[in-house]
């Protein structure tokens, strides 16, 4: 069974339940739009996606096809089954307010990820607090061998897509990234959908 895709709009987040063996496909349907997933264990949400944990098991610091994201109990939660761009990050955490007062000199509202992922799960008796670093999907960051990091325009093109197969019973939470050098500069809509196989 395949349900319908899902559009997340511009500088905006949604949260869903994933169920274990479920499919998840997000796609960025205009190119160089990166989406911030968050991810809990659905029965313990003290149990979360785990940056550190996946970095460590994994081997790699380039998550795709093959990779599993594990939790800070060292338990796998997803497994990357297909990924058309191949550049994703796991190493920034969402943007937020500071974010864009700090890196951005901007003074004043902007949107952010934090927010997003914040009003989204807050329904599920999360609070800003509860968030972890999320996965950044279509994220391309760089270091240079001296270990400076840039955030370049994602190399996504129109409709690609990273699959995930869920390992556990999940509370998932996706952004339309609102950071505007993680995204060449324009904002552009996520999609997503959930299906009972590949």
């Amino acid at each position: 069974m395949s349900h319908q895709i899902q559009i997340i709009k511009p500088q905006t987040g949604k949260a869903f339940l994933l169920n274990k063996g479920q499919i998840l496909t997000v796609t960025d349907p205009q190119g160089q739009q990166v989406s911030d997933m968050v991810m809990l264990n659905r029965h313990d949400h003290s149990e979360k996606i785990s940056s550190g944990k996946t970095l460590d098991f994994e081997e790699s610091i380039l998550l795709t096809a093959g990779n599993f994201l594990w939790s800070n109990r060292s338990n796998k939660m997803v497994k990357i089954i297909e990924d058309t761009n191949g550049r994703n990050d796991f190493l920034l955490a969402p943007c937020s307010k500071e974010t864009f007062e700090i890196m951005y000199d901007h003074t004043g509202y902007h949107p952010s990820c934090l927010e997003n992922l914040t009003k989204n799960l807050e329904p599920f008796g999360l609070t800003q607090d509860d968030i972890p670093t999320a996965f950044n999907i279509f994220m391309n960051v760089q270091f240079n061998e001296k270990g400076k990091i840039s955030v370049l325009p994602p190399t996504s093109k129109p409709g690609d897509f990273v699959r995930f197969e869920a390992m556990m019973d999940l509370l998932v939470c996706l952004t339309a990234c609102s950071a505007e050098d993680s995204n060449g500069g324009t904002f552009k809509p996520i999609h997503y959908s959930i299906s009972d196989s590949v």
